[in-house]
C-alpha cells in the first residue's frame, strides 16, 4: 500500500480547542480532567501537542453524560475510564439518521390551511390532532405546520388569508403541541431539559414543537413559552437544575449573547444550546453550541443526553 493509502486510513484526531467546543466546556476543563483523572489525548503528531482520537472523545462524552445525570466528577471519570472500548463504542457511536415518518401528502396542508382561512377552529383542531398522531411532531412541523403558518399571508384559490386566520391557526397549533407533550412517568433523562424563548422573542411555537418532539423520545422538558426576563431565566435554571438549556431566538434583535453566561453560571453542570436564526454562530461563546433548525435540536439534545 502506498503512503497516500496509509494516510487515508489514519484515524482522524482533534485538538483540545475543537474537543472543548464539541463538549461545551472550556479547554482548561479538559486539561484538568487529563491531569486529575487521566482522561486526556492519547494520539501524538509530529509536533509537540497531543491530539484526541475517537476513543478519547467517546470516553469524554460518556463522562459528560454521567455528569449531566448528576454524578460527581470523580464518579463520572471512573465510569468513563472503566468502560470497555466496546461499551464506549456501542453507547457513543454516531447515532444513525433518525427514521423519518412518512411525509403527509399536500392535501393535509391544504385541508389545514383551508380550515384556518374559513375560521373553522374545530376543523383545524381535528386536522392537527390527526396529523400529529399519524406523522409525529417533527414530521408534522417540518412538512405541514411550519409551511402552512408561513404561507397564510398569501392567497389560496383567490381567497386571501387575513391575520385572523394566522392567529387562529397559531392558537390551535399551540394547544395541539401541548396536548402532544404529556407528562412522562419514567423519562429517559434524570434531569429535565429547559426550553425557553429569549427575552423579547415573540415567536414561541418552535419551543413547544421541540418539547413535543423530545417527549416522543422519552425526554422530559420544562417550557417557558412566554419570554422571561434574563433574571427570571437565570433563577429558573439555578432552581430547576436542568441537564440542558435550549434558548430559542427567531429575531436578530432578540438574541443577546450576554444572556448566555447568566444561564450557564452556577455549580450545576448543564449544556447550553443557542437555537434559531436569531443567533449568530460566530458570536457565541465556545461553550455554547448553535442549533440551526428543529431536527438538529431534537437529534443533538438526544445525543448529548442519551448517546442515541
Amino acid at each position: 500500500m502506498d503512503r497516500r493509502g496509509c494516510a487515508r486510513q489514519a484515524e482522524p484526531t482533534m485538538p483540545v480547542a475543537a474537543v472543548a467546543r464539541r463538549l461545551g466546556v472550556a479547554p482548561s476543563t479538559l486539561r484538568t480532567w487529563d491531569r486529575r483523572y487521566g482522561l486526556g489525548p492519547s494520539k501524538h503528531t509530529g509536533g509537540k501537542h497531543r491530539r484526541y482520537g475517537a476513543t478519547d472523545i467517546n470516553r469524554l462524552e460518556l463522562m459528560q453524560r454521567a455528569l449531566l445525570r448528576g454524578a460527581s466528577t470523580a464518579e463520572a471519570a471512573r465510569y468513563a475510564l472503566t468502560a470497555s472500548i466496546a461499551e464506549v463504542s456501542d453507547e457513543l457511536a454516531e447515532p444513525p439518521e433518525a427514521e423519518r415518518a412518512e411525509v403527509p401528502d399536500r392535501s393535509v396542508a391544504r385541508r389545514l390551511r383551508m380550515a384556518a382561512t374559513a375560521m373553522d377552529g374545530a376543523a383545524v383542531q381535528r386536522a392537527l390532532a390527526e396529523l400529529l398522531a399519524e406523522a409525529g411532531a417533527l414530521t408534522a412541523w417540518e412538512n405541514v405546520i411550519d409551511p402552512v403558518l408561513s404561507a397564510l399571508g398569501t392567497s389560496w384559490d383567490g381567497t386571501p388569508a387575513g391575520p385572523e386566520a394566522e392567529y387562529l391557526l397559531s392558537e390551535c397549533v399551540l394547544g395541539a403541541l401541548v396536548r402532544a407533550t404529556p407528562v412522562l412517568d419514567n423519562p429517559r433523562n434524570q434531569r429535565p431539559v429547559l426550553l425557553s424563548v429569549v427575552p423579547d422573542e415573540r415567536e414561541n411555537l418552535p419551543v413547544y414543537a421541540l418539547a413535543a418532539c423530545l417527549s416522543e423520545r422519552g425526554i422530559s422538558t420544562q417550557v417557558f413559552g412566554n419570554p422571561p426576563s434574563g433574571e427570571v431565566l437565570a433563577v429558573a435554571v439555578r432552581r430547576s437544575v436542568p441537564s440542558a438549556v435550549v434558548l430559542r431566538a427567531e429575531q436578530l434583535t432578540a438574541a443577546d449573547v450576554r444572556l448566555l453566561p447568566r444561564v450557564s453560571r452556577g455549580r450545576q453542570r448543564c449544556r447550553v444550546f443557542a437555537w434559531g436564526p436569531g443567533w449568530s454562530p460566530d458570536a457565541l461563546p465556545d461553550q455554547v453550541e448553535h442549533l440551526a433548525d428543529l431536527r438538529a435540536a431534537v437529534e443533538r439534545v438526544e445525543h448529548v443526553l442519551l448517546g442515541k
